[in-house]
């Protein structure tokens, strides 16, 4: 028979748009109270007010352990206890190894890996007391096997499968289930310019919808979207690299991403998943040293200005009590100077966002 959706409340990362939406619609549609959280609060309240069925929006910022931590607190405290955490919030920037900016990796890293990986442990934290609950991690089938113009993309997506299987094995004795759901093309903006796969069906938001309702009623681990891409994905591995790259090739698959790098259809949506069009969003440093901009100057502080003159005042009290002429700097010293931090210079001698990181 199955577990019941229906009264089980659920919160979903990257609620907003795309996956995150339909699995909401289509979990609110059997009953269940369902949370969405967002980075864009906007986008979060259309979304949940477009779906009706008591559907609530917050503002959520993965990135963020306090954002996350306030986002399950607020659900539980007017939802109820936390029966689901659905994992998915995401993006995929597209860049060959040579191209991709160590900022854009770095943002990818947080988003798709260490966002789950905190997701996953606060509701560890919420659900092992109770001896229930089920974590949905959505991963993809990109992280089954490397794929070219993509390789931080399947690097984080291969994480989030193989953190899955070791989250699963640690708390299923508990009473709570981890699944980890791999879709194949999924028709999203974040897979927009990317061509068809031979032989293997692009699906819609929906189809991952109902593979994540089905595997909530009947309990598993691995959720292929398609089915049927789960047996592709197996027999790859079964097969020695030679044969798997050929039949990789076969299928399109080590083109699909590579052909979309730099695709006019996927400008926006890059724009917006790498921060780059992000209204209010500092443009990275790092970034802008790259394009010729001056390193931020060290700012000095009142306090570590005046530190050299205290010390040259001190020099010079210390002559007049040895017979030397109180008058005038003091002499150069002949010696190597004493090397002299204060805490004051130490705390500013970098910018804010270069000690941030």
């Amino acid at each position: 028979m199955g577990e019941r959706i229906e009264g089980r409340v659920v919160a979903i990362t990257g609620g907003g748009r795309g996956i995150g939406a339909a699995t909401a619609a289509a979990l609110a549609a059997k009953g269940a109270r369902v949370v969405i959280g967002d980075i864009d609060l906007d986008v979060a309240t259309e979304t949940a007010a477009r779906i009706g069925h008591g559907v609530r929006a917050s503002r959520l910022d993965v990135t963020d352990a306090a954002s996350f931590r306030a986002f399950l607190d607020e659900a539980e405290a007017e939802v109820g206890p936390l029966d689901v955490l659905v994992n998915n919030a995401g993006i995929m920037p597209l860049a060959t190894v040579r191209d991709e900016h160590e900022d854009v990796t770095a943002r990818i890293l947080r988003l798709n890996v260490e966002a789950v990986i905190r997701g996953t442990r606060e509701a560890v934290r919420r659900m092992v007391p109770r001896g229930c609950g089920h974590i949905v991690n959505v991963a993809s089938t990109a992280g089954c096997a490397g794929i070219p113009g993509g390789a931080t993309y399947c690097a984080s997506k291969s994480a989030v499968i193989t953190f899955s299987e070791a989250a699963e094995l640690e708390v299923r004795d508990a009473g709570v289930r981890v699944s980890c759901v791999m879709p194949a093309i999924v028709h999203t903006e974040l897979s927009s310019g990317l061509a068809e796969l031979r032989g293997v069906t692009s699906v819609t938001p929906e189809d991952v919808a109902d593979a994540i309702v089905a595997a909530l009623v009947e309990p598993r681990f691995e959720v292929f979207v398609p089915a049927y891409a789960g047996m592709i994905v197996h027999t790859l591995r079964l097969l020695p690299r030679r044969s798997r790259e050929w039949l990789t090739h076969r299928l399109g698959a080590d083109r699909v991403l590579l052909d979309a790098v730099k695709s006019d259809a996927r400008r926006a949506y890059e724009s917006r998943a790498t921060g780059a069009g992000r209204a209010g969003e500092a443009e990275p440093a790092a970034k802008k040293r790259a394009a010729g901009d001056a390193v931020p100057k060290k700012r000095t502080t009142k306090a570590s200005a005046a530190a050299p003159k205290k010390r040259a005042a001190a020099k010079g009290a210390a002559k007049s009590s040895t017979g030397a002429p109180a008058k005038g700097a003091a002499k150069p010293s002949t010696g190597a100077p004493k090397k002299r931090a204060s805490k004051t210079r130490a705390a500013t001698a970098a910018p804010a966002d270069e000690g941030a990181r």
